[in-house]
């Protein structure tokens, strides 16, 4: 729930701790009903209970409201007790939908579409308000895609984040001091009579604690989510398994349902949220300009939450996209290096803080991935980008979205023709839609199917690309990511990335200089933490002593010893090479003089590499200039010619001169490893070419 956003200042009450219960008797003795404030909603009834109160009022679902986590057995065992409140509730869904769906189809019939537009949407608002916060999370989880939603109904869903109608704060402050034992104005000494902000699950109160004065959110339950979560839900299942057999699907309906109930039902529970919190903050607090809020564990209990106050405004609203950067670096890094990630990102839980920094809200909803899914996403965006649909059709049975019995040559072929087209535009201009809009055709033919897991991971990246979109409609969230995935393949330690890399990069034997030069581009573009400064990408773009720096940093240290060796060892083969092609240019002028050996085709790709390698690291200092390397295009010449590009290259003063004026700022291990190449080629050359010598004696 989004706690902490910027209000104009609200009235305060001072508590007296002579007098415990004062305030809650004077709101009693009230004629009126408590009045929630414009922050928080536009009407003065909570319309969750007013409409389906019957849920839980009177004890209808007092075992639902206990349970301790998502158990679907128990609330089979609850609700076939109660046939009655069932069908009522179903046929309160079914009748609400019912009619907003038949007045849109009225509208059609009489061409009143767009007039009747946005009535229809703040209709559909307030009908979700009525049916609970089942609907409402469902509607929060699509309110943060304007390219999805029209803006009209997009506006309408966005209230639901933290502009609900509150319930009764004599409700609440009861609750307060029955969850943890102690009166309101003995825990505060002050705190705002109304609440400042309200969503589906709960509302929240500004206040000061008495015992130290920290300014906290005081987070408390709404009564009867759980009840009315775990009977929809167990509507919503038999829905789903109806849908499917109906409609023949691969996913299972019902799995993503128990998934995304288990994560609410976790949601429920303000200790577990607690718990989660001080382990984002242990992990992810210490980054450059990531805020995450203290938690007050201590103070709360399962209803109640208190947690350290942040003012700040939505990033959906102030249009920030470094802080858009700093949002996918975070994410990044939750899903690929911890795999303990946010799992409920949307605008209301992403603020720019005061202090401008991007603060992190709401830890009810988290998610845990695993380092073999890890690794196999990683793979997944690799093999894409570089087209090797072969390795993403492997990539997906990885990932459970194939069935490891599906026909790999067929499922190749149909990826080839989904996202040839959107990666042929170049990786900084794919986004979601393109890598799903052609998906759904194969979805059936080859049982494609979406883990439970995958649409938490998925919508943590799609709610940070759907903020930016809504500010810079042409910002790519994979443009963001792809430099730091490429990173993370060249410098990580894993096995299974290690191979990935070995293969990527070594199709049939052949070296694929391509597709390195794509990675070392790319990760150059890639923003670390150090590099997360507002300004630096378009200053950036004329500094080419920081990507000179970067590179050479990057392939002396342990980190790039991986590529390292692979650039060694393909230097020393195109060396090797130059000296045979040298020799044998020079025997093709003598007559007299005869070459100890010749040219074979290995070695002119070995020549060609070397070319391309040079040409690599002169372009290093324009690496945030898009690079695409078209091998159709790469010109066939002669051992002679390309000789002569090569030192035409490699004498450019102009290229080595940056590099070489760098070396005095690396690290002193750095410039050690520097100064060990030499004789490591060196033991290389006279491997090769002791190797080459031997074949020619005796082959």
């Amino acid at each position: 729930m989004h706690l902490h956003l910027l209000f104009p200042p609200s009235i305060s009450i001072n508590l007296p701790p002579s007098s415990p219960r004062r305030l809650i008797q004077r709101r009693r003795r009230s004629a009126k009903p408590p009045r929630a404030s414009i922050a928080v909603g536009s009407g003065k009834d909570d319309a969750f209970t007013k409409y389906s109160g019957y849920l839980f009022n009177n004890g209808a679902s007092s075992e639902a409201e206990f349970l301790e986590e998502y158990d679907l057995r128990a609330i089979s065992r609850i609700y076939r007790q109660k046939p009655l409140l069932v069908l009522r509730r179903f046929v309160q869904i079914s009748v609400t939908f019912g009619r907003w769906f038949a007045a849109r189809y009225l509208d059609s019939l009489s061409d009143r579409s767009d007039e009747m537009f946005k009535i229809r949407a703040a209709e559909l608002r307030m009908l979700l308000l009525e049916l609970g916060p089942t609907f409402v999370k469902i509607a929060q989880a699509v309110s943060s895609r304007p390219d999805v939603i029209p803006p009209a109904y997009l506006n309408e869903l966005s209230l639901l984040q933290d502009r609900i109608a509150p319930f009764s704060t004599e409700l609440a402050f009861s609750i307060i001091e029955k969850e943890l034992g102690t009166p309101v104005d003995i825990l505060f000494s002050e705190i705002t009579p109304e609440p400042i902000a309200a969503a589906s699950l709960g509302q929240v109160y500004k206040a000061r604690m008495r015992k130290n004065g920290k300014i906290v959110a005081v987070k408390v339950q709404r009564p009867g989510v759980k009840a009315a979560i775990s009977l929809d839900i167990y509507i919503l299942r038999y829905l789903a398994g109806i849908l499917r057999r109906a409609g023949k699907l691969n996913t299972d309906l019902q799995a993503l349902i128990d998934e995304w109930a288990s994560s609410l039902f976790r949601e429920m529970d303000y200790r577990a949220e607690a718990r989660n919190g001080i382990k984002f903050r242990e992990l992810y607090g210490g980054f450059k300009d990531i805020l995450v809020p203290e938690m007050h564990i201590d103070e709360s209990s399962k209803r109640v939450l208190i947690m350290e106050w942040i003012e700040g405004r939505r990033l959906s609203e102030v249009k920030d996209l470094y802080l858009v950067e700093v949002g996918v670096y975070c994410s990044l890094s939750q899903l690929l290096d911890y795999g303990f990630y946010h799992a409920d990102p949307h605008p209301g839980n992403l603020l720019k803080s005061s202090d401008g920094k991007l603060a992190y809200l709401d830890f009810g909803m988290m998610g845990e991935f695993r380092q073999e899914l890890r690794d196999g996403f990683v793979e997944a965006c690799l093999h894409l980008v570089n087209r090797d649909f072969d390795g993403l059709a492997k990539d997906f049975v990885t990932l459970g979205l194939l069935p490891a019995t599906a026909q790999k040559d067929e499922v190749t072929k149909a990826l080839t023709g989904v996202f040839e087209n959107a990666v042929n535009r170049g990786v900084r201009n794919i986004s979601f839609g393109d890598l799903s809009g052609n998906l759904g055709r194969t979805m059936y033919k080859f049982k494609f199917q979406i883990p439970s897991y995958f649409s938490l991971v998925i919508r943590s990246l799609a709610v940070l690309e759907g903020i930016a979109i809504s500010f810079n409609p042409n910002y790519k969230v994979l443009s963001s990511s792809y430099p730091w995935i490429a990173r993370k393949v060249l410098t990580d330690s894993s096995p299974k990335l290690q191979s990935s890399l070995q293969t990527l990069l070594y199709k049939d034997g052949v070296f694929q200089i391509d597709r390195l030069e794509s990675l070392l581009t790319e990760s150059l573009r890639a923003r670390t933490e150090e590099s997360l400064t507002r300004g630096t990408e378009e200053d950036s773009k004329n500094n080419s002593r920081t990507a000179i720096k970067q590179a050479l940093s990057f392939t002396l240290t342990e980190k790039g010893a991986f590529v390292r060796e692979i650039l060694l060892q393909e230097i020393a083969k195109g060396i090797d090479a130059l000296g045979v092609a040298t020799l044998e240019t020079t025997a093709s002028r003598f007559p007299l003089f005869i070459s100890p050996t010749t040219l074979g085709n290995e070695d002119v790709n070995n020549l060609r590499n070397l070319r391309r390698l040079v040409l690599l690291f002169s372009r290093v200092q324009n690496s945030n200039q898009e690079t695409e390397v078209d091998n159709s295009q790469e010109s066939k010449h002669s051992s002679s010619e390309e000789i002569s590009l090569v030192l035409n290259q490699m004498a450019s003063v102009q290229d080595i001169t940056p590099i070489l004026s760098v070396i005095p700022e690396l690290p002193p291990e750095s410039q050690e490893q520097l100064l060990r190449l030499p004789v490591d080629l060196a033991g290389r050359l006279l491997s090769r070419a002791f190797a080459r010598t031997i074949r020619r004696l005796f082959i």
